[in-house]
């Protein structure tokens, strides 16, 4: 599944740790999301959706 977590994190000049820390999950897991190579549970992609200021369906795509 792509998304545009690094797009919408960049635009809030926010860090990978920065981000991790406010939905509260390791940096690791915010960088292997950008990556593509780890699907977040429902409840992580709201977290992100919500401190990113969108909505799910902006931030993940689907292939």
């Amino acid at each position: 599944m792509k998304n545009r977590i690094k797009e919408f994190r960049q635009k809030f000049n926010l860090t990978q740790e920065e981000l991790a820390n406010q939905v509260k999950v390791r940096r690791e897991t915010i960088v292997f999301l950008e990556q593509g190579k780890y699907n977040p549970s429902l409840k992580l992609a709201m977290n992100i959706a919500r401190v990113l200021k969108t909505n799910i369906d902006k931030l993940f795509l689907n292939d």
